[in-house]
This record gives structure tokens, C-alpha cells and sequence, in this order.
């Protein structure tokens, strides 16, 4: 587990084994507010809004084509 953070509130990030796009919403900090290396992301299931705790090793950062 790392305790620094490589990604940010806002992010968009999806899983390394696939699956949809989704939103950084929290990054999960213990009671000394140090970062857990896991975070709190969110993401549209049709319309259904959707969220999941992950570990930051399961996560690759997706680069938007603008």
C-alpha cells in the first residue's frame, strides 16, 4: 500500500481489468488524515449513479482525447 496519492478529487481513472470510466470522488484517509491508497470513485451505470471503494494499484488514469 502506498501512502501517497497519484490521483486526484475529479480524475478520471478505470479499472486495469476494464470497465467504465469513472469520476475520483474521495481519497480514503485513516484518523490522522494520512492517505489509505484506496479511493472512492464514481460512475454512471446507465442512469443509475454508482460508487465503489478501489485500491490505487487496480486503477490506470484514462487520458481524455480533446
Amino acid at each position: 500500500m502506498s501512502n501517497t496519492n497519484t490521483y486526484n478529487l475529479g480524475d478520471t481513472v478505470k479499472l486495469k481489468s476494464g470497465g467504465p470510466d469513472m469520476s475520483v470522488k474521495e481519497l480514503i484517509t485513516n484518523m490522522n488524515s494520512q492517505f489509505e491508497g484506496t479511493y472512492r470513485c464514481q460512475w454512471f451505470a446507465g442512469k443509475k449513479l454508482d460508487n465503489g471503494i478501489f485500491p490505487q494499484e487496480s486503477l490506470v488514469a484514462v487520458i481524455s482525447e480533446r
